[in-house]
């Protein structure tokens, strides 16, 4: 399967002199930059009532970029099933892929940020088991003219969906997942599994890899047919001090996440929450050999390093992180358009070749 690149938009407010406004008209910028430089996807997180990220709605932000890109797919990295009304949010799929003229990537995660959960109501304990549930009506939702559901957590009368998907039977699904029942669950239907390489190393990611391998097995799947896509932080730059902030904007977005996600947020002018280390932070030197950042030849070399352990056919930089500088963020693009991904996509057709004249030299 062919590897292809695209960007992840959490849309974080570090630089609290920055209005809403901008954050989100970046994050389209961004976007038309990806749309014009080649790149194969846009993706937006869904975030709620914190400077974490400035999405609440991803089917939105990817309806309205749809309108002002021309081939760029846009989809949500993620949907949080279980904050949804399942039949509302099988419609607003529907609507997304439509008014994207089949555009739209559907990716679904189960949530993880009790602060969110608990603002909305709903209880986190269960968020799994629905998003399972919501994973089954909306499949039965998109593919039939009418479904019914009566699950643990979801009942449906019999409903009809009354807009459908431009793709058919429904746009591609994407999970994104470190729980093993939610990787087992993306195998079995084909769907494609997201995972994150967060501020870890090659050796992090290939773990995960051997998780889904092992997944697959169990599933009765072959693991070289999985459809596995990877999440990362990338920057390239000779210049050390971009590199290094672009690191700690990194570094910025896990301590924000593990505080939301361990219950220890500090929250101050209603929403912005504090950024705070954590007991299992990693040095920050250890970070910078870490991640795929530095000069080209280095980041290029360190993310094939990653491709080759994971082995991923999609591959998606994390561009809107902390208070990094938008217009840099623009030219670096661009140096991905015309220099990483052609090196890569060379490299990897040697990997290719070299695997294929291995095998008929075993077969002569």
């Amino acid at each position: 399967m062919d590897l292809d690149f695209g960007i992840f938009i959490l849309m974080q407010q570090r630089d609290q002199r920055k209005t809403a406004e901008q954050i989100i008209q970046e994050a389209v910028e961004q976007t038309q930059m990806a749309d014009r430089s080649g790149f194969a996807a846009a993706w937006y997180a869904e975030h709620h009532f914190s400077n974490y990220g400035l999405c609440p709605s991803p089917l939105m932000m990817a309806a309205h970029c749809a309108g002002v890109t021309q081939q760029i797919r846009v989809g949500s990295a993620v949907v949080v099933a279980p904050l949804y009304t399942p039949a509302r949010l099988i419609a607003e799929i529907a609507m997304a892929d439509q008014l994207s003229k089949g555009r739209l990537n559907v990716g679904i995660g189960g949530g993880y940020q009790q602060f969110e959960f608990e603002r909305f109501g709903i209880s986190l304990d269960n968020a799994k088991e629905k998003t399972l549930e919501m994973l089954d009506m909306i499949e039965l939702g998109l593919t039939q003219k009418k479904f019914s559901y009566d699950g643990a957590h979801y009942q449906q009368p019999i409903t009809a969906i009354n807009v459908r998907a431009k793709q058919q039977p429904l746009p591609p699904v994407w999970i994104a997942s470190g729980d093993p029942m939610l990787m087992r669950r993306a195998l079995r239907s084909d769907y494609h599994v997201f995972i994150s390489g967060g501020l870890g190393g090659t050796k992090r990611l290939g773990g995960f890899r051997g998780v889904i391998d092992d997944l697959c097995v169990a599933e009765g799947k072959d693991p070289a047919k999985a459809k596995v896509a990877m999440l990362r932080f990338a920057y390239a730059s000779d210049n050390k001090a971009e590199v290094e902030h672009y690191v700690d904007c990194a570094r910025y977005q896990q301590r924000i996440a593990v505080s939301l996600k361990t219950r220890r947020e500090s929250v101050e002018d209603d929403y912005l929450v504090a950024e705070q280390p954590y007991d299992e932070e990693l040095p920050f030197e250890k970070l910078m050999k870490n991640l795929p950042v530095g000069p080209v030849d280095t980041v290029i070399e360190r993310l094939l390093g990653d491709i080759r352990a994971v082995r991923p056919v999609h591959v998606a930089l994390q561009t809107q992180v902390g208070d990094f500088d938008h217009g840099l963020m623009l030219k670096q693009l661009q140096l991905w358009n015309k220099v990483i991904i052609p090196t890569i996509q060379q490299e990897l057709a040697r990997d290719k070749a070299a695997a294929s004249a291995r095998t008929t030299e075993a077969a002569s």
